[in-house]
């Protein structure tokens, strides 16, 4: 039972930090096209 426990948590922080790493992506994407429609007009 110990083992499933620390694997579940290793498991939450791998999800975390992927987590972490997508919506930086996505933020930097969303980013770059706001500031290419603001470009257009």
């Amino acid at each position: 039972m110990q083992t499933l426990t620390q694997s579940y948590r290793g498991l939450g922080l791998l999800v975390r930090l992927n987590w972490d790493r997508a919506l930086t992506g996505f933020v930097i994407l969303g980013a770059l096209a706001a500031g290419t429609w603001l470009a257009t007009l």
